[in-house]
């Protein structure tokens, strides 16, 4: 059966101040978070006045994708649904069994593999199908691109001209960061052996780009749940302390477990880390994600035409049965 729609899936985020309260609350269902955790999180919305830059970009994203398919003549005309917050993903999927459609290519922005950042979603699809009336739809999701050249390469130039931004960049050290997750859900899923296979690539063509073999580490960040709960370590914060410690006067901070630039990365990193950072004496500068370049938008387009091409047997090495066990 040819596929006749592309489902574009996204995490979602407010619009206004008055969306901010009720978006986290759908982030954390289940969860028992309390309202003052609730109000605290708010806050860092509040800083950008309730609206989230993750709509914004997604639909630029889109609007993009699409004059990039009918240039490519892929005639597949693309749905917008959010995990969190309008467009819903239900919303998206009750539109494409109005519209007739049953063979879906989906695209979810994170490039890793684990249980919030790819099975997730495929179970948010399961789960909205069966409430507007039975599972109508075969989605197929493209595969996991965190090597793929439209995001690594991105990567490697926006890094090469954020060096240029530090006083001293043959000396800086490169620290990139991605969003911690329960180490149980890491321990169930390829997260974390892509995440150091995509700074070792993303390493590699910086020092091939500038001639300098420069010193790199991993960190995370956007922790949230439980304080006794073992996350993924070392908190972004912590680790420019640490460099700190080690003398450490230039660091390039590079957001690799991010596509866009969406508040984690405007908040976390270049209001929370940069104030640690002045506090500590270091100079940082920021990598832009990749997700405004071309070559961001061309790979989407590359990934569609090879699931077109070979629907039948098209592989994802990383998904297998009992990957992605734990939340």
């Amino acid at each position: 059966m040819p596929f006749d729609a592309f489902l574009f899936q996204s995490f979602g985020g407010p619009n206004t101040k008055s969306d901010v309260i009720p978006f986290l609350e759908n982030v954390t269902r289940g969860r028992n978070i309390p309202v003052e955790r609730l109000e605290t999180v708010a806050q860092q919305y509040y800083h950008f006045n309730g609206q989230s830059p993750i709509n914004k970009i997604n639909l630029g994203i889109i609007e993009r994708l699409q004059n990039a398919f009918s240039q490519a003549n892929i005639a597949l005309p693309i749905y917008f649904g959010n995990r969190n917050f309008e467009p819903y993903l239900k919303d998206a999927l009750i539109q494409m069994k109005a519209d007739g459609r049953t063979n879906a290519i989906s695209f979810v922005t994170s490039a890793y593999g684990s249980f919030s950042s790819c099975k997730q979603y495929k179970l948010d699809i399961e789960s909205a199908c069966q409430e507007i009336g039975g599972r109508f739809l075969a989605v197929t999701k493209i595969r996991h691109f965190y090597s793929h050249p439209g995001f690594i390469n991105p990567l490697i130039t926006n890094s090469v001209a954020a060096l240029k931004k530090l006083p001293h960049p043959d000396r800086a050290q490169l620290v990139f960061t991605a969003h911690s997750i329960p180490v149980s859900m890491s321990e169930t899923s390829p997260y974390l052996r892509q995440l150091k296979e995509a700074v070792a690539l993303v390493a590699n063509g910086i020092k091939n780009e500038t001639g300098v073999s420069y010193d790199y580490s991993l960190a995370f960040q956007s922790r949230s749940g439980a304080p006794g709960q073992a996350w993924l370590e070392p908190d972004i914060s912590d680790h420019l302390k640490a460099l700190s410690a080690k003398n450490i006067t230039d660091a390039l901070i590079v957001p690799i477990g991010f596509i866009s630039d969406h508040l984690e990365v405007i908040y976390d990193l270049d209001i929370l880390a940069a104030n640690t950072a002045q506090r500590l004496g270091i100079s940082i500068s920021r990598t832009r994600t990749s997700s405004d370049s071309p070559a961001f938008v061309q790979m989407i387009v590359e990934l569609t035409k090879e699931l077109i091409n070979n629907p039948i047997t098209y592989p994802e090495p990383d998904c297998t049965a009992t990957c992605c066990q734990s939340r």
